[in-house]
């Protein structure tokens, strides 16, 4: 059974599709539903996806194949043939392309890619709720998740070196010597770890040659930690 928010998102992406040919971006779904933020979306989708009613596709700019209608939609839940909602591909042959949000023995999870994030001198994370990268079910507990690539060298006596993509759990929380994604004044996004010292908060990289930087506890605010890593060679 669906929520009725739940309802309401999966006949709004059907009808988009069917009138425009493409995905409707998340914040036209944030506000055909009336919601305040994005994050609602991204929950949405989720849990219809693992109700069966769509499939989101890996690597793919928000891509979503709606795979079955609610019983409620009168003669349009049996024999429906599964669509692909991508944005910016209209006219083209769309279909069995990417892959599902799960593989099919649920060993992998697509999440959501945000961008890249220093480690070295801090840089605005780019959140791109477009972009998904398949991370391997294990990795993951029972927080939200996202993903960013490492941009720097300043953590690689951590082990986590320029390129890599590191799994972050949302939180606002850390203990001291996690390594965690922390954001500075506001507007400034790295990834370090995160120490209290006297009052103060240190965010400290695992590199000799760069100093630990000390703050106020109002300029700092933790915005997830690192549960997983993922290279490719």
């Amino acid at each position: 059974m669906l929520t009725r928010k739940q309802h309401q998102l999966l006949l709004f992406l059907h009808a988009h599709l069917g009138e425009h040919g493409v995905s409707p971006s998340f914040d036209e779904m944030k506000d055909a539903l009336g919601l305040k933020s994005k994050s609602g979306i991204h929950r949405l989708i989720s849990g219809l996806e693992e109700r069966g009613f769509i499939r989101r596709l890996a690597h793919r700019a928000r891509a979503i194949e709606v795979v079955r209608l609610p019983d409620d939609i009168s003669g349009k839940s049996q024999g429906f043939l599964p669509n692909i909602i991508e944005g910016g591909l209209r006219g083209r042959n769309v279909q069995n392309i990417g892959r599902p949000l799960r593989d099919s023995s649920g060993e992998t999870v697509a999440l959501p890619m945000y961008g890249r994030i220093a480690a070295g001198t801090p840089i605005e994370a780019l959140r791109d709720n477009s972009n998904f990268v398949d991370v391997p079910y294990g990795l993951l507990g029972r927080g939200e998740h996202y993903a960013l690539e490492v941009e720097g060298d300043s953590m690689v006596e951590a082990g986590i070196l320029d390129g890599d993509t590191v799994i972050i759990e949302r939180t606002e929380n850390a203990e001291n010597g996690a390594i965690v994604v922390a954001l500075v004044d506001g507007g400034e996004v790295t990834l370090k770890r995160f120490r209290k010292r006297a009052g103060a908060i240190a965010l400290e990289p695992a590199n000799k040659n760069y100093e630990p930087r000390l703050f106020p506890p109002d300029r700092v605010e933790v915005q997830g930690r690192l549960v997983g890593l993922l290279r490719r060679y």
